[in-house]
């Protein structure tokens, strides 16, 4: 703790408060490796396949153990994080994240591979809330932050977009476990750079951590997330693999809330979600997320089944939505504090919806314009409506509760993006398979397996050959098509449902007064790792009506 302290005064004598951006290149590169890892593997799964021999369960778990067990556990580690210090949690993932990285890299079984894959996500846990809510310390000032918060957001757009385009580069010039050794030299990097200069910091909150109610969360959350992906993979509401996980998880979610409210020392206030601000904004993360996995999923099948892009083309002919996410990250603060939190999260899903509206030009042949015009809107609107909402959403929880409020974003983010398979999933199939139950010319046999997807519709086509084939082919062209355009209808009408949910936010960016310079506090013998960013205020305290009393809380007025 002391190296770090020096480290600070250092670097406030270098820079006169500078380093607080130093800090947030850091963040940064933490969130670059978690979003990346999130999607790298997608592309080695072939290979994978191939390598290891995992059966069709297995190779499930191998894909969806990292997103699962990350989301399951953000509110745990992030509530964690605000009472025994945000930057030690951080420090333990980027641990368990690089050691996590090393196992999955030289797996030689799928069962390891699963474990490793867990392991990344626990890692990813401690990390994604820790970086939001150090965020939330270091920028008191909520202009600074703002900017800050756009240069996060636009991170997690290039991780995320990079993730499957760097994976494939590896794969085809390596081996498919040099996409998880990727991340060990910088890690190891890291570690010693945060624990020299990150700062530390609590949260203000008395009592013993809850750890029934930390639990009782994880359980309830990745009940949720789980039954929502097997939804999105096809799963039936019927089946008690899928019904079984999202029950439970609705029932725990339900007692969590419960016990948080009769607790008086809770792991997340729920006085949080009275505040039409934040709840506004949390549902607008969902809903953004919603409509750009489940479009992006959709988006590639287009590309690679129907115009026939190879995988590298495929990510390439997506780069204009990140780069347009990038610039909407990157001028976000200018935009927020011209026109406010509504006028922004409203435009930029009205703007989404209109990219999402443009998009039903896309037809059977490739009109590469169209698509980098739509993709390029796309971007730069749904980054706009997440920078606004996370924005928003993080200035209106008190400064002492930055990691359970940062948990909460993270986990509506993880949500939102497994619902979006589902929901847009389920309306794209129900809208392609009855124009494939009868095809004239071809047995009613093949007619039925095509019906399940484009790509198996291809495989049937192929194995009949000759006139039927070709008939079946372009029939299910023609359909995926057709149900792409219904998709795109919804998502639309969906993403305008979340511009009249942000006419709940406030009108302006209101700003607490900051001192420039706050005197650095005494700290007492018993919190000494209490440091504080420099220039920074104390973490703020909660008066019994729950309003920060510490200068910079940021809390948006309405």
């Amino acid at each position: 703790m002391s190296g770090t302290t020096t480290a600070g005064a250092r670097l406030r004598a270098a820079g006169g408060g500078a380093n607080r951006w130093v800090v947030l290149v850091v963040l940064c590169i933490s969130l670059l490796l978690v979003a990346l890892d999130a999607t790298v593997l997608h592309v080695a799964v072939p290979a994978v396949t191939e390598d290891l021999r995992p059966s069709g369960v297995e190779l499930l778990w191998i894909v969806d153990a990292y997103p699962l067990i990350c989301a399951a556990l953000l509110i745990l580690f992030g509530t964690l994080g605000d009472r025994v210090g945000r930057r030690r949690i951080l420090l333990m993932g980027y641990g368990i994240f690089g050691a996590a990285s090393a196992v999955a890299a030289l797996a030689t079984t799928p069962e390891v591979l699963i474990g490793a894959r867990a392991l990344l996500g626990i890692g990813g846990a401690m990390i994604m809330p820790a970086t939001l809510s150090i965020l939330r310390a270091v920028f008191p000032d909520r202009r600074e932050r703002a900017m800050a918060i756009g240069i996060w957001t636009a991170v997690a757009a290039v991780g995320a977009a990079t993730g499957p385009v760097l994976g494939g580069f590896l794969v085809e010039h390596y081996w498919w476990g040099s996409v998880f050794l990727i991340n060990i030299p910088l890690m190891a990097l890291i570690l010693p750079v945060g624990r020299w200069l990150l700062p530390e910091s609590r949260g203000g909150a008395d009592g013993p951590w809850d750890v029934v109610g930390a639990l009782m969360a994880a359980a309830a959350v990745l009940g949720a997330v789980l039954g929502v992906k097997r939804l999105g993979a096809g799963g039936s509401v019927l089946d008690i693999k899928t019904v079984g996980p999202l029950l439970l998880g609705c029932v725990l979610l339900a007692l969590f809330v419960r016990r948080q409210r009769r607790r008086e020392h809770p792991l997340i206030d729920m006085r949080m979600f009275a505040r039409a601000t934040f709840s506004t904004s949390v549902g607008c993360i969902v809903l953004a997320m919603l409509a750009l996995v489940g479009l992006e999923l959709i988006a590639v099948q287009y590309l690679q089944l129907v115009l026939g892009l190879s995988p590298l083309e495929t990510g390439l002919r997506l780069l204009p939505l990140t780069f347009a996410a990038m610039a909407a990250g990157a001028t976000g603060s200018h935009t927020l504090q011209r026109i406010g939190p509504r006028r922004m999260v409203g435009w930029g899903f009205v703007l989404t919806a209109a990219a999402v509206l443009l998009l039903t030009l896309m037809g059977q042949h490739d009109r590469p314009w169209l698509l980098t015009t739509g993709f390029v809107l796309l971007g730069f609107g749904l980054q706009t409506t997440l920078f606004a909402a996370y924005e928003s959403m993080l200035s209106e929880a008190p400064a002492d509760q930055a990691g359970g409020a940062a948990a909460i974003g993270e986990t509506s983010y993880q949500l939102g993006a497994g619902m979006g398979i589902a929901l847009l999933g389920s309306v794209m199939n129900a809208a392609y398979a009855p124009a494939l139950a009868s095809v004239s010319g071809v047995p009613g046999s093949a007619s039925s397996a095509a019906a399940n997807s484009l790509g198996e519709a291809y495989q049937v086509a192929d194995g009949l050959g000759g006139t039927a084939g070709d008939v079946l082919r372009t029939a299910a062209r023609h359909s995926f098509v057709h149900g792409l355009h219904v998709t795109l209808l919804v998502s639309a009408g969906l993403l305008l449902l979340g511009a009249l949910a942000a006419l709940r936010l406030p009108r302006t960016m209101e700003c607490a007064p900051v001192t420039e310079k706050c005197p650095q506090p005494r700290r007492p013998a018993d919190a000494a790792d209490l440091s504080l960013p420099p220039g920074g205020a104390p973490p703020a305290q909660l008066t019994p009506g729950g309003t920060p009393t510490a200068a910079g809380s940021g809390r948006a007025g309405h």
